[in-house]
């Protein structure tokens, strides 16, 4: 028995899932918290089992648009080691990590340069995990394949090494619907000096994108991007907001620090994101005529000193 303890926790996880459908959650059968999350977790009326080891289970559990919440326990770790290993398919999940700092659930993706969590149904999020790459060059670490509203909260992504690391973070597809793509509040380590490394690549035209409180660091010593690239693919309504972004790129160009793209009629706001860079020289922060709003962006390229507005401000 858990002596009362449950109680608490039962009210702690209703306030995290805070949803009309199910709730189900993940944990090892040998974790810390297995006894208790097991008797609050028991099969429902209608036999529905809620307590899984692993999220494809979980995930495979749910039923879509039901609002379906998969909550995964502190410390849970798995592998992604292919480019099959795990598909979110159902639509309106929410799938929320437990716990803080090291003890957030972790997911290390090895083996292959494809190993990656493919996203194929709407309204997917995934909050407050770590994700690790433990693999040279993975070519991303989530693929967006036709899911729309998709969103990343609060997780973290981390390099191990120069050698072990990820090109990027979310990948969309050609001629698939991903809009209302959100990424905020995350934390990128990105340790590869591979060149085309961006968190986040736009691979088809896309509405509604947010790109909001994000803190990045980057190694590569080259043009890319260390927010956005979307090549000649039209974005609308962006909204790009306070990102703190430093990188050891000495030369923007022909690319970014904070977007990177050949369109030229995008449309909406990149403002009040802070940049330290290594070019000294003529810092580009967006990409000329890209169209996109902007307002009170900073830059430093020297060090221990506070950044300057870049673009200049406007006259008219």
């Amino acid at each position: 028995m858990n002596s009362g303890y449950g109680l608490g926790k039962v009210n702690a996880l209703a306030t995290i899932a805070a949803t009309s459908g199910k709730v189900f959650i993940v944990a090892k059968t040998a974790a810390a918290c297995a006894d208790v999350l097991r008797q609050i977790y028991v099969p429902d009326n209608d036999g529905t089992i809620r307590y899984y080891t692993t999220i494809a289970s979980a995930v495979a559990a749910c039923t879509a648009s039901r609002g379906d919440v998969v909550i995964i326990a502190e410390g849970h770790t798995e592998s992604i080691s292919s480019n099959s290993a795990l598909t979110i398919s159902t639509a309106g999940i929410r799938i929320v990590g437990l716990g803080t700092g090291s003890l957030r659930p972790t997911f290390t993706l090895d083996t292959a340069t494809s190993a990656r969590i493919n996203i194929t149904a709407a309204n997917i999020t995934f909050k407050n995990c770590i994700f690790v790459a433990n693999f040279g060059d993975i070519v991303t670490c989530f693929l967006n394949n036709a899911g729309p509203e998709f969103q990343v909260v609060e997780c973290e992504f981390r390099d191990t090494s120069s050698s072990l690391n990820f090109l990027a973070i979310v990948t969309t597809t050609v001629s698939v619907n991903a809009d209302g793509l959100v990424f905020n509040s995350n934390r990128i380590q990105m340790k590869g000096t591979t060149a085309g490394t961006t968190p986040i690549k736009i691979a088809g035209t896309i509405d509604r994108v947010t790109i909001n409180t994000n803190f990045v660091t980057k190694a590569v010593l080259n043009n890319t991007s260390c927010l956005l690239a979307h090549g000649a693919l039209v974005v609308t309504n962006l909204e790009m907001d306070n990102n703190k972004i430093f990188s050891a790129n000495t030369d923007s160009a022909t690319g970014g620090f904070l977007i990177t793209t050949s369109s030229t009629t995008n449309t909406g706001m990149v403002m009040n994101n802070k940049v330290q860079g290594l070019d000294t020289a003529a810092a580009i922060l967006v990409t000329a005529g890209s169209k996109y709003g902007m307002f009170n962006n900073l830059y430093d390229g020297d060090a221990d000193a506070s950044g300057f507005v870049l673009p200049a401000i406007g006259a008219d």
